[in-house]
């Protein structure tokens, strides 16, 4: 299972705003996790998604094309993949994880 931090940036809109883009956007995500394909969480700078590679990939699509959709001619998209796979992990253990080691260290 992979994790992929997607931020997607739409170009020429009406005004600073894009917060509208970014409600169709978590529309789309939630059908993907209504339907099981995925989990995702939305963070002030970005969208957190977690979910087989091949799937993550149809679904930064999706959500890549969305603004285009909107009647936007411009639209760029960051991704960063964490994709590991010794050992299957989920969003809330790799939190955890540091969480863990930072109580260890000021107990110390």
């Amino acid at each position: 299972m992979a994790i992929v931090d997607v931020t997607v940036i739409p170009i020429g809109t009406e005004g600073p705003s894009v917060s509208k883009y970014i409600v169709e956007i978590q529309e789309i995500l939630q059908s993907y996790e209504e339907e099981g394909l995925i989990r995702f969480q939305l963070t002030p700078m970005s969208t957190i998604i977690e979910g087989e590679l091949s799937v993550l990939f149809k679904v930064i699509q999706a959500i890549h094309e969305a603004p285009f959709q909107k009647g936007l001619q411009r639209v760029a998209t960051n991704i960063r993949i964490d994709d590991r796979r010794d050992k299957s992990r989920v969003m809330e253990e790799k939190i955890e994880t540091i969480q863990k080691q930072l109580k260890e260290k000021r107990d110390i």
